[in-house]
């Protein structure tokens, strides 16, 4: 039995490695060694994979060491793919990571990405890193295959092994052994696509898909705010049709939906085609950070405020509920937006943590929020705990005449004083 290593220890490789960790022997190979070593002692900041769940992957060893990698034969790359300030993709963790591998790859070895690329990155991006740095021959010397993630950070229901995989390989033996491979611990089961290009593909559409249809949904919460309609409302009886989709207005941001979609628009552009209703979407929710904090300063002016030197509160920092993670999170603009108008906003997060906020945005968060202090309340992501609370308890943190922004929308209708 071949002896793998994933490479790259975040939302997806982790969970992922302790899925094969469970069954046969396997190395997570992670540069930061602070995250090295507490997974050694069995914590995992993401939240991710439990204590108990590492203590199973009995096969499982960690190291950040590339001797520690070098004996094996299968190397599965799980780095992040994200874009610039210029909303371009930034493929240096790849190429980082193919050099890394490039070091240990050996004649017969496999190299499988996980990562979300534009349809041709594989071959074209990656395999010429590896190609250069072994001095090995692709599909003669080594292979290569494609099997994008589907990690949904801080869903419990959908994990690693219960959501199907879409596999492929560089020839057709290699991909029936990159399928059996993840056949082996996926109970939901495999598609093998019929090339790397089409795998590529399919992952970068599965969050354009989501993308677009958001923007929809906050487009029409924009239309019907100046129609003085409820949006949740209106879904609320549209989606009793049997085919209405379930989509909802938000911000969209997080290490797919908000990133994905540039991927697939970089690679068209550059073969010619410039993508109209794809950059649309984009551009739709994109502008949701900033218009929503205009709505809030409005409400704000109605209630009698001086926006200039009022207090706002933001409850929740990270890109969705019940999850620590701040990749991308579009509350930013909320906030910046909010500090444009001249406000002061206190931030509040139970499930992020402090170091990285202040590292990512140069945001202290504030722990206990006092009582009858803000002119002003966001509730932008409901983890479990702020939706547990009722509009009364919410309201504690208002002064008097305080304005309460429900985002998603989770309080009964007419309890909050605004919401997409």
């Amino acid at each position: 039995m071949k002896k793998i290593a994933v490479i790259g220890l975040g939302y997806v490789g982790l969970p992922l490695a302790a899925a094969f960790g469970g069954k046969r022997d396997i190395v997570g190979f992670d540069i930061n060694r602070k995250r090295i070593a507490e997974l050694k002692d069995g914590v995992d900041f993401t939240r991710e994979v439990s204590r108990e769940e590492l203590a199973a992957a009995s096969g499982l060893s960690f190291t950040d060491n590339l001797e520690g990698i070098r004996d094996c034969q299968i190397y599965i790359v799980t780095v992040p793919t994200p874009i610039d300030e210029f909303k371009t993709p930034d493929l240096t963790p790849l190429v980082k990571a193919s050099e890394t591998v490039g070091q240990v790859l050996k004649r017969g070895d496999i190299v499988i990405y996980e990562s979300t690329v534009y349809p041709g990155a594989t071959e074209e991006v990656c395999v010429p890193v590896l190609e250069k740095v072994s001095g090995l021959g692709f599909n003669k010397d080594f292979f290569a295959g494609y099997s994008p993630e589907r990690i949904n950070p801080g869903d419990k229901e959908h994990r690693v092994t219960s959501i199907m995989k879409v596999t492929s390989g560089s020839t057709p033996d290699i991909a029936d052994e990159v399928d059996a491979l993840y056949a082996s611990v996926i109970t939901a089961g495999t598609h093998k696509a019929s090339s790397i290009r089409v795998a590529e593909a399919a992952k970068v559409i599965e969050n354009t898909q989501r993308d677009l249809n958001i923007a929809l949904m906050n487009e029409l919460s924009m239309i019907f705010s100046r129609l003085k309609i409820d949006t949740h409302e209106v879904l609320a009886a549209a989606g009793t049709k049997w085919n209405f989709l379930p989509f909802k207005p938000g911000l969209v941001g997080g290490h797919c939906i908000g990133v994905d979609p540039y991927y697939l628009t970089h690679k068209a552009q550059a073969i010619g085609y410039h993508p109209e209703i794809i950059l649309s979407g984009r551009r739709v929710n994109d502008n949701m950070g900033p218009y929503a904090a205009a709505e809030l300063v409005k409400a704000m002016i109605k209630a009698g405020h001086t926006v200039a030197s009022s207090k706002v509160l933001v409850m929740g920092l990270t890109f969705k509920e019940n999850c620590p993670d701040l990749r991308n999170t579009r509350v930013i603009d909320v906030i910046r937006e909010l500090e444009d108008f001249g406000c002061s906003v206190d931030v509040t997060d139970c499930w992020a943590d402090n170091t990285e906020a202040e590292h990512e945005y140069g945001i202290s968060l504030v722990e206990s929020p006092n009582a009858g202090d803000y002119d002003a309340l966001f509730l932008a992501v409901p983890h479990r705990e702020y939706a547990a609370k009722s509009a009364k308890e919410l309201r504690s943190f208002l002064k008097d005449n305080g304005v309460l922004f429900d985002l998603k929308g989770v309080l009964p209708l007419g309890e909050a004083d605004l919401r997409l």
